[in-house]
């Protein structure tokens, strides 16, 4: 598909809001006036071998149910985010996921401070004591509550970025008719070796705060946390971003996007962040039940229509490992996504790339089965 460039000094005022909503506002300020609903999961049993006990998964919902429930669309949440506000810019009027045409549910994965969290969870399952979560965990919760809550009987799409974008793509493999197609923005089927270092390499600054007490912290490890932030800020934009000083364009200097980027975690748990990296670690679709750990074939296994986009900068989930997935895939598009915005650019930080992300999104939701 065409490039898209971004022109800077024309969308300055849309990079600066861009900005105040992904790096300004703690992730869970971010939640505005909704409060997320929860729905009881009961005593989960997890992918790890342990029940979570009285488990629950939170969720919003926008637009209206239609009555044969067949409008329904998923947004499952990303790393951290308070699942309110993602992908925004695709939930409004006239928008992609026109909450008038869709009725839209986002749901918060495991761990992210909303729905069951060390941070939320009682003893004896609380802090560092909660059990493991895989992608295919959070993905069975999010089906628990779409079937036994609302009784939907079928979703349009999974839409999701980053983590999102991962459920998206397990979404397929573990509930292959339960949904027309998945969009995967800046995810991917597996976490490849260089991201489960990159990852440690995020888990090591909040595990080197000596307020962080293996876990067991009666403090929050500031320090920690805010260099776990100051690590994003270098990854999550691309290097062209920084070279060009875009920044600038929305009023800060280095210093201070630094700064804000560093305040960027702080409204969250340590050990809710740190779980959330374990389950982006261990993502790989090839070992869902049935898969025999063979990722091609758990590729091939998809039998729903799919949609990738990446960003073209992204440092996480690169084009190249998506192009290399999108060939063992019957029925798939890869569409990547012209930015310099890196990771930022798929999550509506770029203005001009958005209006990329939403027509190709909307012709996918179009499209015939």
């Amino acid at each position: 598909m065409a490039g898209i460039r971004t022109s800077l000094s024309k969308h300055a005022p849309q990079l600066l809001l861009a900005t105040i909503i992904l790096i300004s506002i703690p992730y869970q300020a971010a939640y505005g006036q909704i409060t997320p609903e929860s729905f009881g999961l009961g005593d989960f049993a997890t992918e790890s071998g342990v029940v979570l006990q009285n488990a629950k998964i939170t969720y919003t919902t926008e637009g209206v149910l239609n009555a044969q429930k067949s409008n329904a669309i998923l947004i499952p949440s990303s790393y951290s985010a308070s699942n309110n506000n993602e992908l925004s810019f695709l939930v409004q009027e006239g928008a992609a996921l026109d909450p008038a045409k869709y009725f839209i549910v986002r749901t918060n994965m495991f761990a992210n401070g909303w729905s069951s969290s060390p941070s939320n969870t009682p003893p004896p399952q609380d802090g560092p004591r909660f059990p493991q979560i895989s992608i295919r965990d959070n993905v069975d919760a999010a089906y628990s509550l779409l079937t036994d809550e609302f009784g939907i009987p079928h979703l349009l799409a999974v839409v999701g970025f980053s983590m999102g974008g991962q459920q998206s793509y397990q979404w397929a493999v573990s509930y292959p008719d339960y949904m027309d197609g998945i969009v995967v923005l800046s995810g991917n089927a597996r976490e490849y070796p260089f991201g489960i270092v990159r990852l440690e390499g995020a888990k090591s600054a909040i595990m080197a705060d000596a307020a962080w007490q293996n876990g067991e912290y009666t403090e929050v490890p500031e320090k920690g946390i805010r260099t776990l932030g100051s690590h994003w800020a270098a990854w999550g934009y691309s290097q062209e971003w920084w070279r060009r000083e875009t920044y600038l364009n929305m009023g800060l200097t280095l210093d201070e996007m630094i700064q804000r980027r560093e305040q960027g975690f702080l409204g969250s748990d340590a050990n809710d962040l740190l779980s959330q990296a374990v389950t982006w670690q261990n993502h790989n679709i090839a070992d869902t039940s049935g898969q025999d750990g063979d990722f091609e074939n758990a590729l091939r296994s998809i039998s729903t229509r799919v949609l990738l986009m990446p960003a073209s900068t992204d440092l996480y989930f690169r084009v190249t490992d998506l192009r290399n997935e999108s060939r063992f895939i019957r029925d798939v598009l890869l569409a990547p996504i012209e930015t310099i915005w890196g990771h930022a650019g798929a999550a509506g930080a770029d203005p001009v790339a958005n209006r990329f992300i939403d027509s190709t999104i909307t012709t996918f939701l179009t499209m015939p089965n």
